[in-house]
């Protein structure tokens, strides 16, 4: 089966797009898109590894499902378009933290491709939803997908900073080998989680600097 990827990606994932599970999980797609409003765009469903080729992995960052607000979403996790204001609680949480951490002010828009191009891989665990219902592609092959992606990075690169924030994604850490990359988690940047004492303080953004610097590779901007 044929799937538009970055061709970086289209090789390593090759065999996962003609086993029968991901056969199944695109006519879904397929039909959800074609009879209901569906985010993100048919064509930004990929956009994280559009953004992040294989080679140039060097942090991952995992959410759950795309933004169902129509505009928000645009493949990659917790970004938003630039247009859209004020930033989704979660996004507002997460540029809190770094300025916390590091001193770097929120910036103009929550669009987060400019990462994506330094290596950040966004990655949600399933990459679309129905407008207005959250979750609602959750269980049709999706987190399977994704959790090959997780797995192949960990069996295939070195020194890949995982950041696994909330419940869903600290169940990820299965998928890794913490011999061969760093992982950090902590509590979700949503209000919810946020408030109660479990995002802020981790100071993520700093140690995965260090850690990139640690190992010769360019540290992010954030």
């Amino acid at each position: 089966m044929k799937v538009n990827i970055e061709t970086s990606w289209q090789g390593v994932l090759e065999e996962t797009f003609s086993e029968d599970y991901f056969v199944k999980l695109a006519e879904f797609v397929k039909e959800e898109y074609a009879h209901y409003a569906c985010l993100p765009k048919g064509s930004e469903i990929f956009n994280a590894f559009e953004y992040t080729p294989f080679a140039d992995v060097k942090v991952v960052i995992l959410g759950q499902d795309p933004y169902p607000t129509p505009g928000h979403a645009h493949g990659l996790c917790f970004s938003v378009q630039p247009h859209v204001k004020p930033f989704p609680p979660s996004l507002k949480n997460i540029f809190a933290e770094i300025k916390q951490d590091i001193g770097t002010d929120f910036p103009e828009n929550g669009n987060l491709v400019r990462w994506a191009k330094q290596g950040v891989l966004l990655l949600n665990a399933v990459l679309t939803v129905r407008s207005g219902l959250s979750r609602s592609h959750q269980g049709k092959g999706w987190e399977r997908f994704t959790n090959t992606v997780i797995k192949k990075i960990s069996d295939h690169k070195e020194n890949v900073v995982f950041l696994l924030w909330g419940g869903d994604a600290k169940k990820k850490e299965k998928l890794i080998d913490p011999s061969k990359h760093l992982i950090l988690k902590s509590g979700h940047p949503s209000p919810l989680s946020a408030n109660r004492g479990y995002w802020f303080g981790n100071k993520h953004f700093s140690k995965t600097n260090q850690y990139l610097k640690e190992h010769h590779l360019d540290e992010i901007a954030w």
